[in-house]
């Protein structure tokens, strides 16, 4: 197994992050892709079941090389804008033709797009121990209009910190958005990880 892939669910800064998958970005996808990344068809999936017109762009956020853009165009998504932290990352993604746009940010900064840019959003494996914080939850919610619906997996890894769904329970359990869906499954299933997928959607 990777080295990489032992060090991607160590907690750390963002700077760290970005450096990580940096250095990990040209052997990423056959690492994960040989102990058999389950998540970006799962969550693909998941939020085409709940939307009706794949005209509209979703965003990619934590796009990384664009196995999740790939997943959600493969899913009928024909519009797709990805951010990510790491440059190496994104000139991968860029390879794919997948994207609308590629976008670094930095973590810990605003987003840089505006309120309501975008209705869906898709945060595949972004999420967790070693990726976002669990805060980054609620600034995508923000980010999304009324009615606007958000995918997002937690792995094993990331489900054993409570502020991870303890940060959607703030916005499900005040009615400030509705879970569609929480589902049970393989995440790294040769290295029998799981993951949950969940779908909300802004009230």
């Amino acid at each position: 197994m990777s080295s990489f892939l032992n060090k991607a669910y160590t907690a750390r800064d963002a700077g760290e992050t970005r450096a990580l998958y940096d250095d990990w970005a040209a052997s990423y996808e056959a690492d994960i892709t040989a102990q058999g990344y389950a998540t970006p068809a799962r969550c693909a999936a998941a939020l085409r079941k709940y939307v009706q017109d794949t005209d509209v762009p979703v965003l990619d956020f934590g796009c990384g090389t664009g196995l999740s853009g790939q997943a959600l165009r493969d899913a009928g998504f024909d519009v797709i804008d990805g951010v990510d932290l790491s440059s190496e990352m994104l000139a991968l993604a860029q390879d794919k033709a997948i994207y609308r746009s590629l976008t670094r940010i930095k973590g810990g900064k605003t987003l840089p797009f505006a309120d309501g840019t975008y209705s869906l959003i898709a945060a595949v494996g972004a999420i967790g121990s070693g990726a976002a914080p669990a805060g980054m939850l609620h600034t995508l919610m923000r980010k999304l209009p009324k009615g606007g619906k958000l995918v997002f997996s937690l792995n094993d890894h990331a489900l054993k910190d409570p502020a991870c769904e303890g940060t959607l329970s703030e916005w499900t359990d005040c009615g400030a958005a509705r879970l569609l869906m929480r589902e049970d499954g393989p995440h790294l299933p040769e290295i029998n990880l799981n993951g949950t997928i969940y779908v909300i959607e802004k009230a």
